[in-house]
């Protein structure tokens, strides 16, 4: 069983479409895939400042949102046990918020991070400042202290407890190369047996061919049936304790196929799990 949790959340507080995802996904009929529907968590950022010390941007409402998302996450999981959560972004900063629960209520939880980049940026050296470029590199332990200890513990997640999938590794730009160099080797390999697991869907994984309502498309990815394929062992995992889909933009997707097509994906996925 699951329930559904909202997270409008746009890390770049721009409003240029990913925190409308969570109503355009319920729309497009994602909420008849669980058994309730917990509404939104209140995860909305305005704010474009980058903050001096860190170069993070909205800094101080970011932490109010991760802070937010973690309480909604936490009644969620109280008020509803023995169900699994799916948690629609909004950006993959979201991962903060669920994080900052998970780790404090549960322990050591493990990361599979499906995304088409890595999400490792330093943030003082991010050409936006958003949150949703270096939220991998925050949960395990590198950034700004503010943002590394929302759980009250550092890190979030172990590095040796993330797989990373879906990510490009050939054609880069020196930018993005530069970026994978960071990511701690461990992480390319899969997550020792045992642990609960959180799944995370970025759509940008995706070819753009299939999905274009994206921020920041990359060639070479999966279409619809692949990531399927990619996703039902982990989906059918008795460890897995929640789904997590971020970047979708219904702003960019004005008849709606895209979310069609995500919330047929989800549907196959979640009806196995």
């Amino acid at each position: 069983m699951w329930f559904l949790l909202g997270a409008p959340w746009d890390s770049s507080g721009s409003g240029r479409g990913e925190a409308r995802a969570p109503d355009a996904l319920r729309s497009a009929g994602i909420s008849r895939l669980t058994e309730v529907d917990r509404g939104d968590a209140a995860t909305v950022i305005t704010s474009s400042d980058r903050d001096e010390g860190t170069g993070v941007r909205a800094l101080p409402e970011t932490i109010s949102a991760a802070r937010v998302l973690a309480a909604a996450l936490r009644e969620a999981r109280d008020d509803h046990p023995g169900h699994r959560a799916l948690i629609v972004g909004g950006d993959c900063s979201v991962l903060l918020g669920i994080f900052a629960h998970l780790r404090a209520a549960v322990g050591d939880v493990g990361l599979w991070m499906v995304d088409g980049h890595p999400d490792y940026v330093d943030p003082a050296d991010s050409d936006t400042g958003e949150t949703a470029d270096s939220e991998l590199a925050v949960l395990t332990g590198d950034g700004p202290a503010v943002l590394t200890g929302l759980a009250g513990t550092t890190p979030m997640v172990h590095p040796r407890h993330v797989t990373l999938i879906g990510h490009r590794t050939t054609g880069l730009d020196p930018a993005s190369a530069a970026e994978l160099a960071r990511v701690p080797g461990e992480m390319l390999t899969e997550v020792e047996a045992g642990l609960p697991m959180w799944l995370h869907i970025d759509v940008d994984v995706l070819d753009p061919s299939v999905m274009p309502a994206v921020t920041y498309p990359q060639p070479g990815g999966p279409d619809f049936d692949d990531l399927e394929s990619l996703l039902t062992p982990l989906t059918a995992s008795p460890a897995l304790l929640g789904v997590s889909v971020a970047d979708y933009r219904p702003d960019l997707d004005p008849d709606g196929h895209c979310a069609a097509g995500l919330v047929t994906l989800l549907e196959r996925l979640l009806v196995r799990a």
